[in-house]
């Protein structure tokens, strides 16, 4: 049975809401300035929400958010994302990993993100198969053979550092649930939030741990990773024992207007046949055309088949 999963990332949800000075820290101050001077000329909700119309249309199974639903990190902002997720779909129909601005800073008593759990969580047929991480991460959740596998590279960073990492036990957790999923001859989509090979990223926004992430996925394998993070359209491949892993990176959701390298606001949707892997994934990519213009087909592309899983 065929799957189409639409992926989208880098929403950066505006307006800002809820910024005080009890939350303020030189941090967030830059952050804040660099919004007001540059991002929110190009972070724009208009270009997320043509993005979601659009998306609504197309007759998706399920939605994968990989990360950046905010900016600054704040409460305010978690509160109006959870709104946004609610209105999305409800969390059996989406699925959701945190990026570096929705854990931005340290906030003491306040669940951040947690706020999100719903979303961020095993399902009933998924839990058994989830080896114990971190705080929840890895989840997995199941969609007939798909397995989708949340992972959660997001940490509170210095100023003008964007870095993550997934950490010593989420790693082991995710070599051992990698390892129960193909042995139950599930196709494993891996969900993370920065690039996670090594090089994808340079040394103040890349995954810490890159190098141990792609050691793992070359080892234990996977049918598919998305990421955000980069704000532009990637696609790497690495080998493990039982075939190919491949890599897909998608532009930023939110991009209204020319930006450097970056795209205007899309989205990918990933049409695959889970219980025949070698039948090959499709990934349509649909964005705006131009600021003020309608979103369309903006590219289309053929990844090979694997083979059949060991």
């Amino acid at each position: 049975m065929q799957l189409t999963i639409a992926h989208l990332s880098d929403v950066h949800l505006a307006p800002l809401r809820g910024l005080s000075p009890m939350h303020l820290n030189i941090k967030r101050a830059l952050g804040f300035a660099n919004w007001m001077m540059k991002r929110r000329k190009v972070h724009r909700r208009e270009a997320v929400d043509a993005l979601v119309a659009d998306l609504a249309r197309q007759n998706v199974d399920h939605i994968i958010v990989s990360g950046d639903l905010v900016n600054l990190g704040l409460p305010g902002e978690h509160v109006a994302a959870l709104e946004w997720l609610e209105q999305l779909g409800p969390p059996e129909r989406v699925s959701v990993v945190p990026g570096n601005h929705d854990i931005y800073c340290t906030l003491r008593r306040d669940p951040g993100v947690e706020r999100w759990r719903a979303y961020m969580t095993s399902d009933a047929a998924g839990a058994p198969l989830a080896a114990q991480g971190e705080r929840g991460f890895p989840y997995v959740r199941l969609l007939g053979k798909l397995a989708v596998v949340g992972l959660n590279s997001a940490m509170p960073t210095r100023p003008f550092q964007a870095n993550g990492r997934i950490g010593e036990r989420q790693l082991g957790a995710l070599a051992t649930t990698l390892d129960r999923l193909r042995q139950d001859g599930l196709m494993r989509l891996v969900v993370v939030h920065h690039p996670p090979l090594a090089g994808q990223a340079d040394a103040r926004r890349g995954l810490l741990d890159a190098d141990r992430l792609e050691a793992l996925l070359t080892t234990h394998g996977a049918e598919l990773v998305v990421h955000g993070h980069n704000h532009v359209d990637m696609h790497a491949t690495r080998t493990w024992p039982g075939g190919r892993v491949d890599v897909v990176g998608i532009a930023s959701a939110s991009v209204a207007r020319a930006h450097q390298h970056e795209s205007l606001g899309r989205y990918n949707l990933i049409r695959l046949n889970p219980a025949d892997p070698a039948s090959g994934i499709e990934i349509v990519s649909r964005g705006l055309t131009s600021p003020d213009g309608p979103v369309a087909e903006v590219g289309r592309r053929n990844l090979a088949g694997a083979p059949a899983r060991s």
